[in-house]
């Protein structure tokens, strides 16, 4: 085994419940109402990824098993996002920026030859894509309803001015569902200064050298920008045509 690699043993399991009880200690005590979620979280993600490690080692060699646990990714990310952003009523239109975000974009890189067509390589890329275009649309959906509910009044009045319901909603809410795509920016402002993302983590650890874990990071990172715009936009778009339950105010008669 690399020295570069964490070690499974006694020591990690330690290492993750101190860190899951101080994070629950922490989040309890400044009494932000998530303590338990905080353990809950810990523990599905040591149960799902241990599974899905088993999982991956058996389908990476079949690429259809490899097209089946990304649309199964898609899935998940949908009902995750739909749930977040509508409280799960017709919440399955958060899949469409999803799935036209991500999955354009990981097959524009295996189409040009930067992602091998390997299910080993397909896998962690897609899931990078499809987890940042489900953070993407969880938050601009979320900001647009909010913004929708708080400035109501705002749009009742671009429709008494004779705007159709979609470029009402769209004046209002636009600019709040745009700030989702801070964290992205942020992230991408400061990789190398400030943080040092999974993807480029990773391929160091997996013994690579840093300028082929750099590259690697950067074209994560520019992806990552590329989908999150995608879904942004789209999220916009199914909130002003309230297929994400946007309230658009109706005109009498």
């Amino acid at each position: 085994m690399s020295s570069t690699m964490l070690v499974v043993g006694p020591k990690l399991g330690v290492a993750l419940i101190v860190l899951t009880l101080v994070a629950a200690a922490v989040v309890t005590l400044g009494k932000l109402g998530h303590g338990r979620q905080v353990i809950v979280a810990a523990v599905r993600a040591v149960i799902q990824l241990g599974a899905v490690s088993l999982l991956i080692a058996a389908i990476v060699a079949s690429l259809w098993a490899t097209a089946a646990f990304v649309a199964l990714m898609c899935v998940v990310a949908a009902g995750t996002s739909g749930r977040r952003v509508t409280g799960g009523t017709r919440g399955w239109w958060a899949g469409a920026p999803i799935v036209v975000g991500s999955l354009t974009v990981v097959a524009g890189l295996l189409l040009v030859g930067l992602v091998p067509l390997r299910g080993i390589a397909i896998i962690p890329v897609a899931g990078i894509l499809i987890g940042g275009a489900m953070t993407a649309t969880s938050l601009a959906g979320r900001r647009a309803l909010d913004e929708l509910t708080t400035r109501r009044g705002e749009v009742e009045a671009g429709l008494a001015l004779g705007l159709p319901p979609r470029d009402a909603v769209l004046l209002v809410c636009r600019s709040a569902a745009g700030s989702a795509l801070v964290p992205a920016l942020d992230q991408t402002r400061t990789v190398g200064l400030v943080t040092l993302p999974g993807a480029f983590v990773g391929v160091l650890l997996g013994g690579a050298s840093p300028l082929a874990a750099g590259v690697t990071q950067l074209v994560v990172l520019v992806g990552l920008l590329a989908v999150e715009a995608v879904a942004v936009v789209l999220t916009v778009e199914l909130v002003a045509r309230g297929r994400l339950q946007a309230r658009v105010p109706r005109r009498a008669g």
